[in-house]
């Protein structure tokens, strides 16, 4: 009885924990329904003398967001989008409330090409005239690649300042394998493909090397490129900075004209008071990128001539869509089906930033493209990765744009089983035994090693796809299959490098693909609409709360925050199981710069 009522008040206690967060979220959505409607009657118009702040600390997704628990939230993401925000960057230039912009440099999880996007917008809007500053308290090199097209950067005197190079650090869990006795069955097309090298080697191979190598060279080009346009000095000086490890303390930084003063933030306030005439007693007036997108958007003109943007972001993945960032195969057909029987969208861009995932998947999204592009002219535009099967549904475009340093190519084909036998026997004493009424009737199984004849039936599997894969580029790029095998065996590309091999059409960001659209479709008047529905994160929450993965959510995010940069390598391992024995097309790793 005492078991019971300890059972019996432990489960009341989680049900009325359960009721006031649910009762919380709903408030929340309240507060947030009642303050965007006071938005949208005037209560937050822009104010004269504004300054526009873009903090690069948050994660800025292709598509935006809405968010109706913004009372609630302490976000780490920004709900504007990215084509959005350069819009709106864009939009700021002529916008008399606007003074200026201001960047805060913290440290910043979005990709390069997202980094590369907003500097090239950040460039645009120094025409007007206006100015723009950026501040730092840690400026970290990708920090400072959006810096450096600011009028005057500005460190903490005591804060500090990255310049060292860039550099790519990959996990090997090889070992790990061998002390599990988790024997890895690894089946993969393409001498470059790297995927599953930290599953079956301790370093990485020399092509891997090469490749590496290669993007982390252009990464840096663009970097020393950006940053000489602020010092005023040349590509080499600013090189052997960082090799000689010159940049040590913040006084290194401003005598190298690297940054233009060492000011605490009470400092750099008291200049834009000074830039927007806001006086002693008076707050600057600060508006955020998410609060000016929706200014903005609330200006533009409707249209009934449509082009259509179709976010792809994330890994792709078979079926219907789960999770708030990935490419689901039947909830992205759905999406390409509906854009395909609205007559008044008149040509489509395909948005793509994917390091690529399941081969079935990919196949299943490229053939409704392929029924797409019948109807309506499609044009592919890539942000920081277009790889893999993110590469496969994007090869059949009308045309293709990708940014100078997108993660592109990449074609080529893995598979992996895991065997437990050894593990389940040797740590835990579990053996398996059982009947069959043929020989492959228990194929593939984890439970034990596979046959050669299993093996060989593997590598045929994945040789054919690989095969199927390269038949896709060699008719949408109008190539031979053997030039297209001249420059796949998983190999990743820049994107300029890309265009030099025709993977890409040219080189631009999603607004230039959208003005392509525009031109096929032979239309100069049209309003852009978006698909999917924008994510909105209390229906993803309650999304989460519905499929019991709420706790699970709750737990990774524990998980995150404890490991750090760390996370990734955990994540890899944890993903094992959703490509134990499939197809897969992906990049082995995420690419950062810091």
């Amino acid at each position: 009885m005492k078991q019971f009522f300890k059972m019996f008040f432990a489960s009341l206690l989680a049900m009325v924990v359960a009721g006031v967060i649910v009762i919380g979220l709903v408030i929340g959505s309240i507060v947030s329904m009642i303050s965007k409607v006071s938005s949208n009657e005037g209560d937050n118009k822009l104010k004269p003398n504004s300054v526009l702040v873009i903090d690069l600390g948050k994660h800025m997704h292709e598509q935006g967001e809405s968010n109706s628990l913004a009372a609630f939230s302490s976000d780490i993401s920004y709900n504007a989008g990215l084509y959005d925000a350069v819009k709106a960057i864009a939009h700021a230039k002529s916008d008399n409330n606007v003074k200026g912009i201001l960047v805060k440099l913290t440290p910043s999880p979005n990709g390069w090409a997202t980094m590369q996007q907003l500097r090239y917008a950040l460039v645009d809007f120094k025409t007007s005239g206006k100015f723009m500053y950026a501040y730092g308290e840690d400026i970290t090199q990708g920090g400072y690649y959006i810096a450096s097209a600011a009028d005057s950067v500005y460190l903490n005197p005591v804060g500090g300042f990255d310049l060292k190079g860039f550099a790519t650090v990959m996990p090997f869990f090889k070992g790990t394998l061998d002390k599990l006795e988790l024997k890895p069955e690894i089946f993969y097309a393409g001498k470059f493909k790297s995927a599953t090298e930290p599953f079956r080697a301790e370093k990485m191979s020399e092509p891997n090397k090469i490749q590496v190598t290669q993007y982390l060279h252009g990464f840096w080009s663009e970097f020393l490129t950006a940053a000489v346009q602020h010092t005023h000095s040349d590509t080499a000086s600013v090189a052997a900075l960082a090799n000689t490890g010159a940049i040590q303390f913040p006084a290194d930084a401003l005598k190298y004209r690297l940054v233009d003063g060492l000011l605490y933030w009470d400092q750099v306030e008291q200049r834009l008071r000074s830039k927007t005439g806001t006086a002693e007693k008076d707050d600057v007036k600060y508006v955020t990128i998410d609060e000016y997108t929706e200014t903005v958007k609330r200006e533009r003109k409707l249209n009934e001539t449509k082009i259509a943007v179709l976010f792809a972001e994330g890994s792709i993945v078979d079926g219907e869509q789960n999770g708030d960032y990935e490419i689901a195969s039947k909830t992205m057909a759905e999406n390409i089906r509906k854009i395909a029987k609205n007559d008044k969208i008149k040509a489509v861009v395909l948005r793509v930033n994917s390091p690529g995932g399941s081969a079935l998947a990919s196949e299943v999204i490229l053939r409704e493209l392929q029924l797409l592009k019948k109807k309506k002219p499609l044009i592919v535009s890539m942000g920081d990765y277009a790889a893999s099967g993110g590469y496969y549904i994007a090869c059949q475009a009308d045309s293709i744009f990708a940014m100078p340093n997108t993660i592109t190519g990449s074609i080529g084909v893995f598979s992996m089983l895991f065997s437990t036998e050894d593990l389940m026997k040797n740590k835990l004493g579990v053996t398996f035994d059982g009947v069959k009424t043929g020989p492959y009737a228990d194929f593939p199984s984890t439970t034990r090693t596979l046959t050669a004849d299993e093996g060989a039936r593997m590598q045929n599997s994945v040789d054919n796809i690989y095969g199927i894969f390269k038949g896709r580029v060699a008719a949408g790029r109008k190539i031979s299959v053997a030039d297209v095998d001249s420059i796949a065996q998983g190999r990743v590309w820049l994107g300029s490098d890309a265009l030099a091999i025709h993977l890409v059409d040219g080189i631009g960001n999603l607004d230039r693909a959208i003005k392509s659209a525009a031109t096929m479709a032979k239309v100069s008047d049209y309003q852009v609409t978006t698909y999917p529905e924008p994510v909105d994160k209390f229906e993803s929450l309650m999304r989460k709360i519905k499929g019991n993965t709420a706790a699970s959510a709750a737990v990774q995010s524990a998980i995150k925050g404890e490991l750090g940069e760390e996370y990734e390598w955990y994540s890899k391992i944890r993903d094992l199981r959703s490509m134990n024995g499939k197809a897969m097309m992906q990049l082995p790793y995420n690419i950062s710069i810091k």
